[in-house]
């Protein structure tokens, strides 16, 4: 889920327009494959599947995107989360009875014949295991599109890419790179178009934050930013009760950080969550060199083994 700082960033969002966003793309791995596991569903809910039962919409959802971002001359590498931290165990443990529970109400809507409610469902049941993520990197390979393993966060690697000027920019629907120091994100990229949402349709354009502008403009250190962050609730963190975004800057502003990030309850204390977010675990060793396309390979792998239509 991330961070919530949508609030904070008034004045430090553009819409850059496809056409200003050319260059090599840090994707958010894990992010991209929920949204086309949540997104590319049948009518009652159910993901797109082979005749074995294998689900393939994220193989879907990664075919069209990368096709797309490379015919707006865009060059996609995408980043795959490693371990997370001892501390990020409660948020992960969360989700997955979120998960759960979705995933038996989904039944009971299918059950009942309510398809908006089972797809609304179906959607909350997402998970990306280890097929959705070894058969995502398999595609991409014979694809000859790059991908990276990271050893921690995947946001955070493409955060040090950002830094490292490796890649043009991180895609992340989160804003947590922020906090890992990345230098330019974009969100919406894989989402832009048509949005159904609460049955209204919205158009979903991309979105880039420059976090230099973002610092300047908050009047606040990256430091600083990571405690409002702390004092609003992170992935790793509760967060202070009745703190919101506007609060937490202001506190933060104050000096009174330490006084009322105490008041929370967390597993780590917030020098170590600080620490975490200003050196987390990247990796230096990675090549993100265009490759040439195996096109026997992608036949082989959609339309014989998944079931694709040539």
């Amino acid at each position: 889920m991330g961070v919530a700082i949508r609030a904070l960033l008034d004045g430090c969002i553009e819409n850059p327009g496809w056409e200003n966003l050319s260059g090599t793309a840090a994707i958010d791995a894990y992010n991209a494959l929920y949204q086309f596991l949540s997104g590319i569903r049948q009518a009652d809910g159910a993901p797109l599947m082979d005749e074995e039962g294998r689900i393939t919409s994220h193989l879907s959802g990664l075919l069209f995107r990368s096709a797309n971002l490379i015919e707006k001359n865009i060059s996609p590498v995408y980043v795959f989360d490693g371990k997370p931290p001892a501390f990020k165990e409660k948020t992960l443990e969360e989700r997955s009875a979120v998960r759960e529970h979705a995933k038996a109400e989904w039944a009971l809507a299918v059950a009942e014949g309510d398809e908006e409610k089972a797809r609304r469902f179906a959607m909350a049941s997402s998970k990306v295991d280890a097929y959705v993520r070894d058969s995502a990197k398999e595609l991409l390979t014979a694809l000859g599109i790059p991908w990276i393993q990271a050893p921690g966060e995947g946001e955070a690697q493409s955060s040090f890419m950002t830094q490292n000027g490796d890649v043009s920019f991180a895609v992340s629907q989160d804003y947590d790179p922020l906090l890992f120091g990345c230098e330019t994100l974009v969100r919406n990229i894989t989402i832009s178009g048509k949005r159904k949402i609460r049955g209204k349709v919205y158009s979903v354009y991309p979105e880039r934050i420059y976090a230099a502008k973002t610092l300047e403009t908050l009047g606040l250190t990256r430091e600083e930013l990571i405690q409002t962050a702390l004092l609003i609730g992170t992935d790793y963190n509760s967060g202070v009760s009745g703190v919101g975004p506007k609060t937490a800057i202001k506190i933060v502003k104050a000096g009174k950080f330490e006084e009322r990030i105490s008041e929370s309850e967390n597993a780590a204390e917030p020098d170590e969550l600080i620490r975490y977010f200003l050196n987390p675990d990247v990796t230096k060793e990675y090549d993100i060199a265009k490759r040439t396309p195996d096109n026997e390979k992608v036949i082989e792998l959609l339309c014989e083994e998944h079931g694709f239509m040539k």
